[in-house]
Parts: structure tokens; sequence; C-alpha cells
């Protein structure tokens, strides 16, 4: 696996909403359109979380599969398709339980919560993954999680139940 990123499309076939947006800040935010990721959950083995690879924003941290909005897509309609793009989540396997949305102004970001009906196997699809692994809500803490993933989920993980 290489420690740089795949080369981008040209501008005139990459999606528009594939582009960074900056804060007041300087900070910056993946996706034009803002950004979606789908908490995959199963009672029985736990959520779903990305190993992002190293040249990824935050890589090395672990999240949820998810990316950029395009314009006008939903963001549960976002967040299932990069699901399925990055980990191969089957959307008819999931009944959708909540929705989370950090909103900062000028980009937001929307969690959508989903418990798995069945136990799949994930499969990485994309270059942006290291690993992808089923993980016990008890062993989520121990993993050095992607900042926004690790500032919400105390949060998120009042809507999954045990």
């Amino acid at each position: 696996m290489s420690d740089r990123p795949p080369p981008l499309p040209p501008g005139h076939i990459r999606d528009p909403g594939d582009a960074w947006v900056y804060g007041p800040d300087g900070a910056k935010f993946w996706g034009r359109f803002g950004a979606a990721g789908l908490l995959v959950w199963h009672p029985s083995v736990g959520i779903l979380l990305q190993h992002r690879v190293g040249w990824s924003h935050f890589g090395g941290t672990w999240g949820l599969p998810g990316g950029a909005r395009k314009q006008g897509e939903s963001a549960v309609d976002g967040a299932l398709r990069e699901a399925a793009e990055e980990a191969t989540v089957p959307a008819e396997l999931l009944r959708i339980i909540h929705t989370s949305v950090l909103d900062l102004g000028y980009w937001s970001y929307t969690t959508v919560v989903a418990e798995a009906l069945e136990i799949f196997e994930p499969v990485i699809a994309d270059a942006e993954s290291a690993e992808l692994r089923w993980v016990p809500l008890t062993e989520v803490d121990v993993l050095p999680l992607h900042p926004g993933f690790g500032a919400a989920w105390s949060d998120l993980r009042t809507y999954l139940a045990e």
C-alpha cells in the first residue's frame, strides 16, 4: 500500500464536491457540499470502523466510512454511497436509526447511524482504507480515533442499544 494518494482525475471529470473547504481559522474540511459518514452497528459484533491510510486527512486514525457529498445529494444518500464505495456496505441490510449533524455554518458533516440487520463482511473497495473491522463498543475508545469521530462518539453511542 502506498503512502501517497492516488492521482485525482482531471477537474472536468472529478465531482465538483471533491474539494477542500477552509474555515476562517484555516482548518480544512473535505467536501464542497459537506460530507457524510455511516456508523454501521450490529448488536453482536459492534460497529464497522475504517482504519484510514496514512496519506489521507488524519491518516492512521480509525473512523467511519464516508466522504464528500455530491451537489444536491442528501446526507443519507451520500453516507450510503460512500460506505458502499469504500467498504461494500450493502444498503439493503441497514435500518437507519438516527442522523446527527455538525454544522459549522460554512461546512457540515452528517453522521448517519444505522443498524445492520445481518452481519456482513466489509471489503476494502478503494485506496482510502488500510483496514476495515467490526469493533465491539467497549473497544472503540482504545483505538486512535479520527478527531471528529472521537469527539462525537459518546453522543453517537447513545443511539445504539446494547
